[in-house]
C-alpha cells in the first residue's frame, strides 16, 4: 500500500492505496507470514482472535473484550466465517465464541476451513471496500 494523500493531508482510501502486488499479496494471504515470527515468539498463536488495532481498545463493550482473554492468531473462527464481509459485532460474537470454546477438534476445523479459505481467496475484502471498514465502536 503506498501512503498517498489528499490535498488537505489526509490519507486516501484503501482501494487507491493498495498497488497491483498488495492486491496479490493479500489475495494469497502472503501478508500474514512475517506474523509466524511472532508465533514462534510466543506472542501469538496460530489460531486465535486476530489482532486488531490498539485505538479500538477503548471501543469495546465487556462481552468483546473476553477476546483478549487469550493470545491472538493468525487465523481464527471469525476468519473462517467471512473474514471481512462480515459486521465488526459478528466478528466479535465468533471471536467470544471461540474464546468460550476452544478445543483441539476446533482449532482443526479452522485450519482446514483457513487452507480452503486461501485456496479460494474467500472473505478478503468488504463489499464495496479494499479491505474492510473501520471499526467506530457499537454504543454498548
Amino acid at each position: 500500500m503506498t501512503d498517498q494523500k489528499d490535498e488537505a493531508g489526509n490519507l486516501l482510501p484503501d482501494e487507491f492505496r493498495l498497488t497491483k502486488m498488495g492486491k496479490f499479496v493479500r489475495k494469497t494471504s502472503l501478508d500474514e507470514l512475517p506474523q509466524l515470527f511472532n508465533v514462534l515468539k510466543g506472542d501469538m498463536s496460530f489460531i486465535g482472535p486476530r489482532p486488531l488495532l490498539v485505538s479500538y481498545l477503548s471501543l469495546y463493550n465487556e462481552e468483546q473484550k473476553k477476546r483478549h482473554l487469550i493470545k491472538p492468531g493468525i487465523t481464527g473462527w471469525a476468519q473462517v466465517n467471512g473474514r471481512n464481509t462480515i459486521t465488526w459485532e459478528q466478528k466479535f460474537i465468533y471471536d467470544v465464541y471461540y474464546v468460550n470454546n476452544m478445543s483441539f477438534l476446533l482449532d482443526v476445523k479452522i485450519l482446514l476451513m483457513t487452507i480452503k479459505k486461501v485456496i479460494k481467496s474467500e472473505g478478503i475484502n468488504t463489499a464495496g471496500q479494499a479491505t474492510t471498514v473501520n471499526f467506530e465502536g457499537n454504543g454498548n
